[in-house]
């Protein structure tokens, strides 16, 4: 009988090397953090920082970051027993500029490739993956051989049992638009994906590659008649929507937040959703909930290490709105 995890997360991991000072373009930046990264493995961090039991299924180089990266993990409460290290590949590293309320240009170092696009079906613990109450996957795993196989085989493994979290998650850059094949387009693939899915969370321009529709209840409907039992389409300032195929809709606005880095406040959202439904919370309490997590770390630097703690998160919802914290602080 394997162990039970509350959220097992799949896909990208990586270092953060994120400027710690803001307003100023990398050429001049002087000093920076090093912090754990890469959506799938925050939304890991984010879960375990809410109480539940959590692991990651990725991989690394085997180098230094790769051994910082495990570190963190560890520290952070999140189950490392499937991260495993590539000789071939480097640990990807991910810069980024810091420009609030709403500009946080992307860098990504993940070439030739990336260790966590080599996860391999024979290496997969799909007996765990099917039992865990909330499988995460992202878009990205999506991208290329033989992580795009190995997320479908954990995908079908489930058979859209429990909790089956499919994050959009579309990165341009990590794709090969030239791939003459049929039925290898992005949209495509995360169409195949839906059909394994019970949840599907993205932005706009995530939702319109999956579906073809920018309109955020026409998305929805689209993402459920793809598959899924709950649309949730992230609007940026405006908010969240939520619809259930049973009918439900929430729609939510944005918590109050000055805004210092954004790049995580999704991630954040991504644990606070897996811990709501967890708890098997009626959709729009889900929602602001996760909206409150979301915001938080909007208002810190960091992303992993700014991931809140639940007292946080209800003293946000209390206030209506988020007030200052320091960086990874502690209640």
């Amino acid at each position: 009988m394997p162990e039970l995890y509350d959220v097992i997360t799949m896909g990208r991991i990586g270092v953060d090397l994120y400027p710690l000072q803001t307003g100023l373009p990398l050429a001049r930046v002087e000093t920076f953090g090093k912090f754990l990264g890469g959506s799938p493995t925050n939304v890991a961090v984010a879960a375990a920082r809410l109480g539940r039991r959590t692991a990651v299924v990725t991989r690394t180089g085997r180098d230094a970051f790769g051994e910082y990266l495990h570190h963190q993990l560890r520290e952070f409460g999140v189950d490392d027993r499937w991260v495993t290290p590539v000789d071939a590949y480097p640990t990807p590293l991910t810069f980024c500029e810091i420009f609030p309320p709403d500009d946080f240009p992307l860098y990504f170092y993940r070439q030739p490739k990336a260790p966590d696009l080599e996860i391999h079906e024979r290496e997969l613990d799909l007996e765990a993956v099917r039992s865990a109450r909330v499988f995460w996957m992202t878009g990205t795993g999506l991208c290329a051989e033989p992580s795009r196989t190995s997320t479908l085989a954990a995908l079908r493994a489930r058979d859209r049992s429990g909790i089956t979290v499919f994050d959009l998650d579309w990165r341009p850059m990590f794709w090969d638009t030239t791939e003459p094949a049929r039925g290898s387009t992005p949209t495509a693939r995360y169409r195949e994906a839906l059909a394994h899915a019970t949840v599907a969370v993205g932005n706009l321009d995530e939702c319109e590659i999956a579906t073809g529709e920018r309109e955020p209840y026409a998305a929805a409907r689209a993402l459920i008649a793809a598959g899924v039992e709950l649309a949730v389409v992230k609007q940026g300032p405006k908010g969240v929507l939520a619809v259930h195929r049973d009918g439900t809709v929430a729609d939510v606005p944005p918590l109050p937040v000055e805004v210092v880095n954004g790049l995580g406040a999704g991630d954040a959202f991504g644990g606070a959703l897996c811990h709501g439904l967890l708890a098997g919370w009626e959709t729009e309490r889900v929602m602001r909930y996760a909206n409150a997590a979301g915001a938080i770390v909007a208002s810190r630097i960091a992303c992993s290490s700014a991931m809140p703690f639940p007292c946080e998160v209800e003293a946000a919802l209390t206030e209506g709105a988020v007030t200052s914290r320091p960086t990874g602080a502690t209640p």
